[in-house]
């Protein structure tokens, strides 16, 4: 195990949704802000409901893109002492997708995206105790398969196949002289399945399911108290939650598509936070630290989201969307690597069909994350190294978002 161990404490989301997953992954689910199950048109049909590749025309079809992630800084307040704010990061975030030509009644996809992932730094010395930088990039494949059982329903499903690599640094400084450096990687495996019925030629009822996916992260860990550090072999498991999501289109005057969708994403399976080593920690400072396992105890968490598709001209397309997401962390458990509330996300877009087979398309994303006020000692954990022991309020925070691609289909 040459490599670290660290994604069970990066639940801070770097894009949008509650937790650590990243709901929005192409032009049109951006633009409308994930509302975009039941009425599905291009090549990111692959990912966000394979069940739909069965309905759409006979080509080849791809589509390619980056999404420009801009996040926010989020400060802490306290007594001004221990006042901070983490860093801004700008990411950039690509996917590609794929939908082959007809198979008789079968069509094949595939998907190369990125399902979850965060970043967060934090230099002031506070923070940086617990949570210096805390990075973590996921990469998924998605290969599926839909069948046409008739000419109003179809199901989809796939595997997914996932990479994970994540890095964690705490530096205790002139409060406690620990230091921890983490880097590593794993793989895990999942499935996702789809199901699309055509109640009529404008009413679309969609619903999609995701596996649960337990990350086991194994490694190194390099932990320092006093200026000596020792070197363990290490892992941890967190999950990447399943999710399930219900919508339904409406299309009216063959101009505009309404979807309404409701996202359940179940966070209740993150019961714990627990690294387990090579070797017994006997250091009450650092087992406290790096080694006690903490509980989580989240909780499923819901979403709502509501897109408009307006096809204006033959060649122009608009689209604008919003979406309210819950929190699946409770607030006793919040900490500088986790400093997660309820958002509201605003979205819009555009596609243009530059020729009959090529198009260009761009969206943005404005997220919105709730002000957090903590009670003093509200925490189950009561230690000094509890470092949201006395209370405090994060606000600001939340993240921009813009994506521009290019779709062909052949």
């Amino acid at each position: 195990m040459n490599k670290i161990v660290i994604l069970g404490l990066l639940t801070t989301s770097f894009v949008l949704s509650a937790g650590y997953k990243i709901p929005e992954k192409s032009i049109n689910s951006l633009a409308l802000s994930g509302a975009y199950v039941a009425h599905t048109s291009g090549a990111d049909t692959a990912y966000f409901n394979p069940a739909s590749m069965v309905f759409m025309e006979d080509k080849n079809f791809v589509e390619l893109g980056v999404i420009g992630v801009h996040l926010n800084e989020q400060a802490y307040s306290l007594n001004g002492i221990q006042d901070g704010a983490s860093e801004t990061e700008n990411l950039p975030v690509p996917y590609v997708y794929y939908v082959s030509p007809k198979m008789g009644n079968f069509r094949a996809g595939l998907s190369l995206i990125v399902p979850a992932g965060l970043t967060k730094k934090w230099n002031t010395p506070f923070q940086k105790l617990s949570a210096e930088e805390f990075t973590l990039k996921i990469i998924e494949i998605n290969p599926t398969l839909a069948y046409k059982i008739n000419e109003n329903i179809s199901i989809g499903g796939g595997f997914r196949f996932i990479y994970s690599e994540g890095i964690v640094k705490s530096d205790g400084g002139d409060i406690f002289a620990i230091k921890r450096d983490m880097k590593g990687d794993a793989i895990a495996y999942g499935y996702n399945i789809a199901f699309l019925y055509k109640v009529s030629h404008d009413i679309n009822f969609a619903f999609t399911y995701r596996s649960n996916i337990d990350i086991k992260e194994e490694g190194q860990a390099n932990l320092t108290f006093g200026g000596i550090t020792k070197q363990y072999d290490s892992d941890v498991t967190i999950p990447l939650p399943a999710s399930l999501n219900i919508g339904i289109s409406k299309t009216f005057l063959n101009k505009y598509t309404l979807e309404v969708l409701y996202e359940r994403s179940f966070w209740s399976s993150y019961k714990n936070l627990d690294f387990n080593y090579n070797d017994t920690i006997y250091n009450p400072v650092l087992k406290s630290a790096f080694d006690d396992s903490k509980p989580k105890n989240w909780k499923d968490s819901n979403t709502f989201r509501v897109g408009l598709t307006a096809n204006l001209t033959e060649k122009m397309t608009t689209m604008f969307g919003f979406s309210y997401d819950e929190t699946p962390v409770p607030t006793k458990y919040l900490g500088f690597e986790l400093a997660d509330s309820n958002a509201i996300n605003f979205s819009m877009g555009m596609r243009y069909k530059y020729t009959k087979n090529l198009s260009f398309g761009a969206s943005f994303l404005y997220d919105i994350k709730d002000e957090i006020e903590l009670e003093s000692k509200e925490h189950y954990d009561t230690s000094a190294l509890n470092p949201l022991y006395n209370g405090g309020t994060f606000d600001k925070g939340g993240a921009i978002l813009a994506t521009v691609g290019v779709a062909y289909k052949f």
